[in-house]
């Protein structure tokens, strides 16, 4: 048995393309957002900030990211599990449960993650379905 795994990464093309797709999704309602893609760990990979984007929706969408990487799991999912009483999970450091943060996935790993915030929850997580529509793993 060797010592090394051999794992996807998220390639700087792959978070152009899910930036971009996330950013057109967001222009055509009119929406300012940020968006982060960040890699497996939750290292910053790509972010684009919309022009008249709320300055705090820049940290909060690379904090979004981060959760949803270091975690597995969509922030919405984190969100959602606080709400039902497992509070454990705010000593988290640097997570931020709030939805718009949505793990990259291949072949059942995670290898990144995109986040996403400026307007409401639920609309920033549609701009991070739209940016991971854009994703081709292959």
């Amino acid at each position: 048995m060797g010592h090394v795994r051999h794992l996807p990464t998220l390639t700087l093309d792959a978070a152009k393309a899910i930036a971009t797709a996330g950013e057109v999704y967001a222009l055509e309602r009119g929406w300012t957002v940020a968006i982060a893609v960040v890699d497996a760990a939750g290292g910053l990979v790509l972010f684009h900030c919309l022009d008249d984007t709320q300055p705090a929706s820049q940290d909060i969408a690379v904090r979004k990211a981060r959760t949803a990487a270091r975690l597995k799991r969509p922030t919405r999912a984190i969100e959602d599990l606080i709400a039902g009483g497992r509070q454990a999970l705010l000593s988290v450091p640097d997570m931020l449960a709030l939805e718009g943060g949505v793990p990259i996935m291949v072949r059942g790993r995670v290898i990144g993650a995109v986040g996403v915030s400026g307007m409401i929850s639920s609309q920033d997580a549609e701009v991070a379905q739209a940016g991971l529509r854009a994703f081709d793993p292959e």
